[in-house]
């Protein structure tokens, strides 16, 4: 079965998914500072498996078309015990192979990579409804971590394959500059994330 069952755009086959702007990258870094305590806390607790955030990730993974990030995580994907037909399929939008208690979790995980971080409302409580707080904020920060690896991967990435002559088509040398000196401003974004957790900021903006 494939999740994403959406009819691409002859321009969308040639350039593939549109790259994060600087501000953007700002707000994915935030959020993802903000949750990454809760994956750490799940994986802890044992109720989130190497396996299931592994399976997160790729989803995202595979929405945003980060190559650096397919390679790492396929190679901790292995690692976790996943066979690698399922983490190809995973890589192409398929996921037959997803357990069906995980299933929920990995489409949202596809949604969110699909909105671009702005998931709905009525979705992130559907997640909460069927694994409840502590786990559903674990899926969380499962997935905005790989958001912030998708979204400074790619950039960084094509970079470099750039010199080799092999950049990534939907990026330039400015964008690739212009997110490369974004990085400065993460500390920014650390102290925001910091400052959000102290007033009690709700982790979810709909």
């Amino acid at each position: 079965m494939n999740l994403k069952n959406k009819e691409k755009t002859h321009n969308e086959v040639l350039s593939g998914r549109e790259l994060y702007s600087v501000r953007e990258s700002y707000w994915i870094f935030h959020a993802g500072i903000r949750t990454l305590k809760y994956m750490f806390r799940a994986k802890r607790n044992k109720e989130l498996s190497p396996k299931f955030i592994e399976r997160l990730m790729l989803a995202v993974t595979e929405v945003n078309d980060c190559a650096i990030c397919s390679y790492a995580h396929t190679k901790r994907a292995l690692e976790s015990g996943m066979s690698n037909e399922e983490i190809q399929k995973m890589l192409s939008g398929v996921m037959d192979d997803v357990p069906s208690d995980e299933l929920e979790a990995v489409m949202f995980a596809q949604h969110y990579a699909e909105t671009r971080g702005n998931p709905t409302q009525e979705s992130w409580e559907r997640i909460v409804e069927i694994y409840g707080i502590s786990k559903a904020r674990g899926i969380l920060g499962s997935v905005r971590t790989i958001m912030i690896g998708n979204t400074y991967g790619i950039p960084w990435t094509s970079f470099i394959n750039r010199l080799r002559g092999k950049s990534d088509p939907r990026s330039s040398i400015l964008y690739e500059l212009k997110m490369m000196l974004a990085t400065l401003i993460t500390p920014i974004a650390f102290i925001h994330a910091l400052l959000s957790d102290l007033f009690r900021r709700p982790l979810n903006r709909f």
